[in-house]
């Protein structure tokens, strides 16, 4: 499912414009991402919960030249399904 086609789902469902959906939902997505980022961590009850993971640095090569390299650390998000989401697949 893309953004547009939740917007246009959430809409139907409660009977609000577009755009309004649109702007909550891009709010609703900016606060996620400052709780990620100040708290390392957001959870939704039932759904599951996103957090900071590390990755160490890893041997990796160039695609381009197949020079040997070392890709080095980053953090990036990871998300843990909730039980329930679990079950429910």
């Amino acid at each position: 499912m893309t953004k547009a086609e939740l917007v246009e789902s959430v809409a139907r469902a409660t009977r609000q414009p577009k755009k309004t959906v649109e702007r909550l939902l891009d709010s609703a997505f900016d606060q996620i991402a400052r709780s990620i980022r100040k708290d390392k961590r957001f959870s939704v009850p039932g759904f599951g919960t996103f957090s900071v993971r590390r990755r160490r640095a890893r041997p990796g090569y160039n695609p381009h030249t197949h020079a040997p390299m070392t890709i080095p650390a980053a953090r990036t998000v990871g998300f843990r399904p909730a039980p329930q989401l679990k079950d429910s697949i």
